[in-house]
């Protein structure tokens, strides 16, 4: 399973890893793009933001993080981990991303919360929707995946989900550890998708 399963990439550095992998190394992973970066970037404690793009009041970046083009981060968020932003991504106020990829036009609204996942392009995660990313209520905390009538070991107990192109993920949904989304699925509001 790679990331340009559910994705249409042609992003080099992300095409070909496993979702789990790049989120996982994602701090790395995003320091190499970082670095190769030109002058259209305010680079600062490793960080690399778009002089096009608009980071309001109130916002918390530690790690690697790259925010790309057009991008918003609104009022209160919190980027972490290793996070990447792609170009016109909107993060809502108050929203909280760790060590997550978000493609070209994809949005999460306010309240919400996206751990360790990758998110497709034009994805739109609607208010308070929380993309867990660790197993708290099972004795083994590794993440499984059911893909493709196959159970696949991550090897890693922190993981959330990967969310194809045009996904959509309704208020107060919560979409359980292991979760594969694929291009076009719609969650609805206050839904549980769990597949582990």
């Amino acid at each position: 399973m790679k990331i340009s399963d559910f994705i249409n990439t042609n992003h080099d550095i992300l095409a070909d890893l496993a979702p789990w992998f790049a989120t996982y190394n994602s701090e790395q992973i995003i320091r190499k793009l970082i670095a190769t970066q030109d002058t259209d970037f305010i680079f600062e404690n490793g960080n690399a933001i778009h002089k096009t793009s608009v980071i309001e009041n109130g916002v918390v970046v530690k790690g690697a993080v790259f925010i790309g083009p057009n991008c918003l981060v609104a009022a209160g968020a919190y980027l972490r981990g290793g996070v990447w932003l792609q170009s016109n991504v909107i993060i809502g106020p108050h929203c909280e991303v760790k060590s997550s990829y978000f493609f070209k036009g994809s949005k999460v609204a306010h309240l919400s919360f996206v751990g360790d996942s990758v998110i497709g392009h034009r994805a739109n995660i609607e208010a308070g929707a929380m993309l867990a990313n660790y197993r708290n209520e099972k004795t083994d905390k590794i993440i499984r995946f059911h893909f493709n009538a196959n159970v696949i070991n991550t090897g890693v107990d922190k993981f959330g989900a990967i969310v194809g192109d045009d996904v959509r993920i309704g208020a107060n949904a919560v979409v359980a550890p292991g979760a594969a989304l694929l291009p076009n699925t719609i969650v609805k509001r206050l839904e549980l998708v769990d597949q582990a």
